[in-house]
């Protein structure tokens, strides 16, 4: 019996575009359909728990051979894998390297791809370019928390850091929020609030402005969007924060008092992951440990291991998207959505512009073999 014919669908970044990789508003409903169905638990993500991020290669301090790469400033290679069901069921995996150097060579900061198969044989449907995928994805988080967690009357927005991701975050939260009338942003390099500023208000037609400080960005604000990069990160003080505001944390190291964290409202995009990603660095050798660098939210774990917090304070976003749990519950609570990114997202949202892109007869399809060569 002659072997099964493979074929895929090759998508380049132009391509992605062409299929709709920057619908903003279709990515939000992408990513909160993915949430509603981590809800019902019917996921997976690497490692035997289902729930790690991904497993990365950590390059040395010093070269163990003439061509090795070393250690860097945001020097990784990543593979992000895992399972998405309902009306998805795709397997996929993100790969990506990140070189911050990368811009000395007019390349992006990370190159990224983007593979789904089918969950049963495994046969590729399809390899992309997932950078976009990537960045829309993780902007698209704090616009499905904003639906659930921001109070609905929200109409001023403080952006703080003025880099690629916080465009994307402040696009999903203007979806999400349709009473927005003004958004503050701050940028240590001011001229990139500057740039910043002009470029969003043309994108949404909305009143966004740079403001000179992170206070000025803070205080009023209704929703404040994090996403920045760096050794020093904002130290926000307390009585700057507006009573009832939504607070989403883009993967940003980001400076809160105890006193705050143990009041605020904190809900994940999925703490299983995050306690998967401390247990994982926590057993590192102390040489890797430096080069692994700062996880996500350490303060909060830091919080748990002396004691102070529970896991079980923190609520996770899955659950609330599914109807299992309560949203916002009054105006006046503070909430901090915290996140980290998952493959789960990227599958999702990859498999959405994969969809789009058959539909439009978008891309190029190639052959894996015609017929296996061993059967």
């Amino acid at each position: 019996m002659a072997g099964k014919e493979v074929k895929f669908l090759y998508l380049s970044q132009e391509d992605m575009v062409e299929a709709g990789v920057l619908d903003m508003d279709k990515c939000v409903d992408t990513i909160d359909n993915m949430f509603q169905i981590l809800g019902t638990g019917d996921y997976l993500m690497g490692g035997p728990g289902g729930n790690e991020h991904g497993i990365r290669v950590y390059f040395p301090k010093e070269p163990k051979g003439p061509h090795m790469p070393v250690a860097g400033p945001d020097r990784r290679f990543m593979a992000l894998v895992g399972y998405l069901g309902g009306k998805v069921n795709v397997c996929g995996e993100k790969w990506y390297g990140s070189n911050i150097a990368n811009y000395e060579r007019n390349l992006p900061r990370s190159i990224l791809m983007v593979v789904l198969n089918n969950p049963e044989t495994a046969e590729p449907l399809a390899i992309m370019d997932g950078t976009l995928i990537s960045a829309m994805r993780t902007g698209s988080v704090p616009g499905v928390g904003a639906k659930y967690l921001a109070r609905k009357d929200s109409e001023v927005i403080g952006v703080i850091g003025a880099g690629v991701i916080s465009r994307a975050c402040l696009m999903s939260i203007a979806c999400a929020l349709k009473n927005i009338k003004d958004v503050k942003v701050f940028d240590l390099v001011g001229k990139k609030s500057e740039d910043f500023s002009a470029y969003m208000r043309q994108k949404l037609g909305l009143n966004v402005h740079p403001v000179d400080s992170l206070e000025e960005a803070i205080k009023n604000s209704d929703v404040i969007s994090l996403a920045t990069a760096g050794t020093n990160p904002p130290f926000i003080k307390n009585e700057w924060l507006k009573e009832g505001c939504y607070i989403a944390l883009s993967g940003s190291k980001t400076d809160f008092s105890e006193d705050f964290y143990l009041t605020v409202r904190k809900v994940a995009d999925n703490w299983q992951m995050h306690t998967a990603w401390r247990q994982e660095v926590n057993e590192l050798g102390s040489e890797i440990r430096d080069l692994a660098g700062t996880i996500p939210h350490m303060d909060i774990h830091d919080l748990i291991s002396a004691g102070k917090l529970k896991a079980d304070d923190i609520d996770n976003l899955g659950p609330i998207a599914s109807g299992e749990k309560p949203g916002r519950i009054n105006d006046e609570e503070k909430i901090i959505l915290l996140t980290g990114g998952m493959s789960i997202e990227d599958i999702a949202w990859g498999y959405e512009i994969y969809q789009t892109a058959k539909k439009k007869g978008i891309g190029q399809e190639l052959t894996l073999w015609k017929e296996p060569h061993w059967l």
